[in-house]
This record gives C-alpha cells, sequence and structure tokens, in this order.
C-alpha cells in the first residue's frame, strides 16, 4: 500500500479575490510577530504524518477492560467523577459575619385558645373607589419600656342616703310607664344623626351653636389628617400625637365622630373620607373577624371593639349589603372572644376589665341595632361581670374585681346597665348618677374627655334636671377648650388631660367630638317621648 498523499501548502492556491481585506486590530488584540511569520514547515509535515498514522489505526483492537486499564486512566477517572459530583453540590457563600436588627411592627399572639373556634373566610368586595396604596409606618414606640406616670384616680364612694338625697332621687324618678326593661335594640338608635330630628334634638337637649361650630371645626380638622390610604394615625402628623401607634383604633375612632354628625360612606359632607376609610379599616380583616393585628398588645383590643363599632354603626346607618359580613364577622369576634368571667381584656378569653368591656358591648349593641345576630348568652354574661366589679347599692364600679371603685369605672358600668335593661328609676341607677354629677361634675381645669364621655352619655340617656345641670357645665367647658387658630385649629390638646399623655391629641380630639355629638348621636333611652320618635 503506498503511503498516504501528504498535502503541501505551496501547492495550495488561493484565488486573490476571496482574500478578505485587512482589518484594523482591537486596542487589546496582540500584533503577529515575525516570529509567527517563520514557523518551519517541518512541524506541519509531522503534523500531517500523525494525521496519516491515526488512519491506519483499528481502534477494534483496543482492550476496553477496566482491569487492563493503566492506572492514570483509572486515577483520572475517579477524579472527574468526583468533581462532577461536587459540581452539583451548592455551598452557601460564607461572608464576614454581622448581625442584622430588624425593626418592625408587633404581630398579634394569638391564645392557644382561639384555635377552638373557626369563622369562614369572607370574600371581599370592591367598593367603587380605586385602590390606594398601603402606608408605610416607621416601627412603632414600645411603651413598655416607656415609664408614664399614671393619673391618680379619686376613689369613688356613693353618697350616704338622706333625706335631701331621697327627694331629688323621686324628682328624678319617672313615672310608671317608663320603668320597664329597655328594648335590646332598635333600629331608630341612630336616626336622630341627620335631617330635621338632627335639628330637634339639638333644640330639646340643650346643644347650641357654640357646641355645632366647635364640632363642625373639629370634623374639618380630622379631615385634613387622613393619610393617603384612607386610615388615621395615632402619631402624626399632627402635634403632640401619641407615643405609640395604633391605626386601627385612630381610624375607627375618626369613623365614629364623622358618623356622629351624619356623615356616612354613601352621604354627608364627609362621604369621601369614610369610603376611603372603611375600605381601608376592611382590608385589616382576617377570617376571625379581627383588624387590630399591628398595635401593640394591650391595645389590640380596645382597638377592634372601637373598629367593631365603627362598621356595625356604618351597616346600621345605611343597611349597604356589602358591609353586613364584615360587621357580622367583628360581632362573632366578640362573641368568641369573651372571657369566662363574662367580660373582655388584653387578650381573647384570658381576663375581663371594665373599660375593655364597655366598648365591647357598645359595639354589640350597635350590632344588635344593625340587625346583626348577637348571641344573647354574651350580653347575660356581661351583666353577671359587671356584678363582680360593682358595689351594689352603696358602692360603683371598679376596673378589676377586688379593686376600689373609681369615678370613670362607674360611668362605663351605669352605661352598661343602661343598655343591658336596669329600669331609670333602679336605685343604684340613680344614686350613682346623682352621686357622679354632685362629687366628679365637668371640670376644665382637670379634663379628662374620657370619664366626661361615658358619664355624658348616661346622664342624656337619664334625661331630666341630672341631665341639665351636666349640659349646662359641658356644652360651655369643651368647646372653650378647642384650639381655635393656628395649624391645629379645631383639635383639642392632649397636654393637661387625664390620659392625653397616652392617647395624643387625635383621642382628646375624637372624645370631645362625641360629647358634643352626644344631644343627636343616640336616640335618648329612657325619653319620655320614646314612643312617639321610635
Amino acid at each position: 500500500m503506498s503511503a498516504p498523499l501528504r498535502p503541501s501548502f505551496p501547492a495550495v492556491g488561493i484565488p486573490t479575490s476571496v482574500v478578505p481585506p485587512p482589518r484594523d486590530r482591537w486596542r487589546t488584540e496582540p500584533s503577529a510577530s515575525a516570529a509567527d511569520a517563520a514557523v518551519p514547515s517541518s512541524v506541519f509535515r509531522r503534523l500531517f504524518d500523525k494525521i496519516g498514522d491515526l488512519r491506519k489505526f483499528d481502534w477494534r483492537k483496543i482492550d476496553w477492560r477496566p482491569e487492563n486499564a493503566p492506572p492514570w486512566v483509572i486515577s483520572m477517572v475517579l477524579h472527574l467523577s468526583l468533581l462532577l459530583a461536587l459540581a452539583f453540590i451548592t455551598l452557601a457563600a460564607r461572608g464576614v459575619d454581622r448581625t442584622v436588627l430588624t425593626l418592625r411592627q408587633g404581630e398579634w399572639e394569638p391564645q392557644a385558645e382561639l384555635a377552638e373556634f373557626f369563622i369562614e373566610p369572607i370574600e371581599p368586595l370592591e367598593l367603587p373607589i380605586e385602590a390606594v396604596a398601603e402606608v408605610q409606618h416607621e416601627p412603632e414606640f414600645d411603651l413598655r419600656s416607656l415609664q408614664v406616670e399614671q393619673p391618680t384616680v379619686e376613689s369613688f364612694t356613693m353618697v350616704a342616703s338622706s333625706p335631701m338625697l331621697d327627694q331629688l332621687i323621686a324628682k328624678t324618678t319617672p313615672s310608671a310607664d317608663l320603668t320597664t326593661p329597655i328594648r335590646a335594640a332598635h333600629p331608630a338608635m341612630f336616626a336622630g344623626r341627620s335631617g330635621p330630628l338632627k335639628a330637634e334634638l339639638l333644640k330639646k337637649y340643650g346643644g347650641t351653636e357654640v357646641t355645632e361650630n366647635a364640632v363642625a371645626l373639629g370634623l374639618a380638622w380630622l379631615k385634613r389628617q387622613q393619610l393617603d390610604a384612607g386610615n388615621w394615625s395615632m402619631r402624626g402628623p399632627y402635634t403632640t400625637g401619641s407615643f405609640s401607634e395604633n391605626e386601627t383604633a385612630a381610624t375607627a375612632m375618626a369613623m365614629i365622630a364623622f358618623m356622629g354628625a351624619g356623615s356616612t360612606h354613601l352621604s354627608g359632607p364627609y362621604e369621601k373620607e369614610l369610603l376611603r376609610a372603611v375600605r381601608w379599616l376592611v382590608k385589616q380583616q382576617d377570617r376571625n373577624g379581627f383588624m387590630a393585628h399591628r398595635a401593640n398588645a394591650h391595645e389590640k383590643m380596645y382597638a377592634q371593639a372601637q373598629a367593631m363599632i365603627a362598621l356595625c354603626e356604618l351597616y346600621a346607618m345605611t343597611k349597604d349589603s356589602w358591609l353586613r359580613p364584615y360587621a357580622q364577622a367583628s360581632c362573632d369576634f366578640a362573641d368568641n372572644s369573651q372571657s369566662p368571667a363574662g367580660g373582655w381584656r388584653y387578650q381573647p378569653r384570658t381576663d375581663s376589665d371594665t373599660s375593655v368591656t364597655g366598648w365591647f358591648l357598645m359595639g354589640l349593641k350597635s350590632g344588635q341595632t344593625a340587625g346583626l345576630e348577637v348571641n344573647p348568652d354574651v350580653l347575660l354574661r356581661v351583666g353577671k361581670f359587671l356584678d363582680t366589679v360593682g358595689g351594689g347599692y352603696d358602692e360603683g364600679y371598679a376596673y378589676m374585681q377586688g379593686e376600689r371603685s373609681s369615678p370613670t369605672m362607674t360611668a362605663v358600668g351605669l352605661l352598661c346597665r343602661q343598655y343591658l335593661g336596669w329600669q331609670r328609676n333602679h336605685p343604684a341607677m340613680s344614686r350613682g348618677l346623682i352621686t357622679l354629677e354632685a362629687n366628679y361634675p365637668i371640670d376644665p381645669g382637670q379634663p379628662d374627655v374620657y370619664y366626661w364621655y361615658y358619664a355624658t352619655q348616661a346622664m342624656h340617656h337619664y334625661g331630666g334636671p341630672l341631665w341639665d345641670d351636666w349640659n349646662a357645665k359641658l356644652r360651655v367647658a369643651v368647646p372653650a377648650m378647642q384650639d381655635k387658630q393656628g395649624p391645629e385649629r379645631g383639635s383639642w390638646s392632649p397636654q393637661r388631660d387625664a390620659w392625653g399623655r397616652l392617647g395624643g391629641r387625635l383621642y382628646t380630639t375624637c372624645f370631645a367630638l362625641y360629647n358634643l355629638e352626644v344631644y343627636y348621636r343616640h336616640m335618648p333611652l329612657y325619653a319620655s317621648d320614646q314612643a312617639n320618635v321610635w
């Protein structure tokens, strides 16, 4: 067999027409050197000799058995296998160790018992308003690390019986036809907030142009504080806000103030503000009906109860069907979170205090008024809890069982008793309210809008000379305390209020507005013309 042909480069001719034109080199491309051009032709000859030898090689004669392979082949195969295996293992990169602190708002810490009940998820319904973006807030201030001096609460003691007191009670006690228990709830509870009836009630129960002007200024201030997402904040953008954040409570309190003057998300001068607010509020609700996840631990249940009042009142005033499932879920949460003692406190099903219980009872009564399903046994248990914190005929009500009674908790307890069906001429009712008006009247030198809020409602429902005396101070003192100039015009300063240091300016403003809206905010429970109005 003749030797394979060896190509010779000099014998190959390349037409000049196919030679590519010269090109510019990149700056980083090396230029050809003279040594490269002088590569000996013998190198190419040896290369093609090897190629020719490979053509004569018979690959079928190779011994492929591993035991006959040279050691270096076995070693190479093992190392390649190991490298391939390692290639599929991803190790986490390790940099310089560091500690990252993440600040965020507190999360809801549910009790284990909450797992015992389940509320069907609510399908959210869209409102006719374009979506709004969530507002991000800075991490809230932890009040647990703040040493706050609590206001001194004067001990409450009922006045002793005397001929003069008995005569006063007799004057304020109605005739027998008004001593029957009040109805559980009535759809006209909020009927006096707008229209001709509002003007009639304002005049009948002692409201004035001064009180209404103060309400108008206060609501205008609240409108200016609404955030882009539709909610309100306890911390700002106004001055002297609260140390801690509670957006659910702030939003609910503002909504209640607007609704107390007759606006809803469907009508009224603050229709747009309430529409944005209720849209934000229902977004906070989970499938158990809870809406205060981002509040501090000891403020969660306060905020939840206030949000329940806002939703139930808004549904009662409008009967807007898309609101019903949200309002009903809030009532269901109240039912499921009631403590064995019969009230509510900082955590569901754990304990009870008069203050938180008062808010939840008002929410449940609003739910009844709206026609929502409210378990009557829940209301009966509230009455039993009040028995444990009330001192009966001779004393008022305490914050918790075993503690001394106080004017504020007595006002809360008596208002709850009114809604639970106590007759107006109940001896403890008359004695308690007379003691509050005589010994703890409205004093602008010692403002306490929280106490005034409950006492004012109880006095208004009770009516008669007792209400006239109380209101004579109320309608003068509260408007006089309102800021009339500057950026906070229309609000009430929290600086001298008993709880203003904790609640902030929005808190004092909302509660002051509730007091001035009392003439028409709720229909009076014991009014002599109750049958004609309802």
